[in-house]
C-alpha cells in the first residue's frame, strides 16, 4: 500500500477553501494518512507555501505525532497531539494560507513524513530547521497533499 494524504476538507491540486485561511476562520483542515512503512514509530507534518514572496513559508509545524495517530481533526490546536513547533508567522498551531493580496495563485504543500524513531528529542516550539535536522537520516517515507489559494485585489 502506498503512504498517502487525503483531506476531506479539499482534494488534492484543488482550492483551499476560504475556511481554512486567514480570510475565514483560520482552521487547520482535517487531515488523514494511511500506508505508512511497518519501520514508521512516529509522524511530522510540515505545511509550507513555496510560492511566498520570501521563500519558502511555514504554515504549520508538528512533530512527535504518535504512531497510533493517523489523522488530524478540523480545528486541531496545539497541544491535542504530538508537539507544535513555530511556523514562520512566529506562533505554534496552525496559520492559514494568508498570501499578498495580487500577488496570484500560491500552492500550500502538506507533508507528512513518516519517521522511524518516537521522538525526534525535541520540546514544544522548536523551529522548522530543528525539526528538520532531527528528522535527517530517520525519514522512511512521506505522503503530500497540495491546495491552492489566491487572494485577490
Amino acid at each position: 500500500m502506498r503512504f498517502t494524504l487525503t483531506s476531506s476538507g479539499f482534494a488534492d491540486r484543488g482550492t483551499i477553501p476560504t475556511k481554512f485561511t486567514c480570510d475565514g476562520t483560520n482552521l487547520s483542515p482535517a487531515l488523514a494518512w494511511q500506508g505508512a512503512p511497518n519501520a514508521t514509530r512516529s509522524f511530522v507534518l510540515i505545511v509550507d507555501d513555496p510560492d511566498a514572496p520570501t521563500g519558502p513559508f511555514t504554515h504549520w509545524l508538528l512533530y512527535d505525532i504518535p504512531l497510533a495517530v493517523r489523522s488530524l481533526a478540523e480545528g486541531q490546536k496545539p497541544g491535542w497531539t504530538g508537539h507544535s513547533g513555530v511556523n514562520d508567522f512566529d506562533r505554534r498551531g496552525y496559520g492559514g494560507p494568508c498570501p499578498p493580496r495580487g500577488h496570484g495563485l500560491h500552492r500550500y504543500v502538506f507533508t507528512v513524513f513518516a519517521v522511524d524513531v518516537d521522538t525526534l528529542g525535541l520540546v514544544e516550539g522548536a523551529s522548522r530547521i530543528h525539526v528538520e535536522a532531527r528528522m535527517r537520516g530517520h525519514v522512511v517515507a512521506t505522503a503530500k497533499l497540495m491546495g491552492k489559494y489566491e487572494r485577490r485585489k
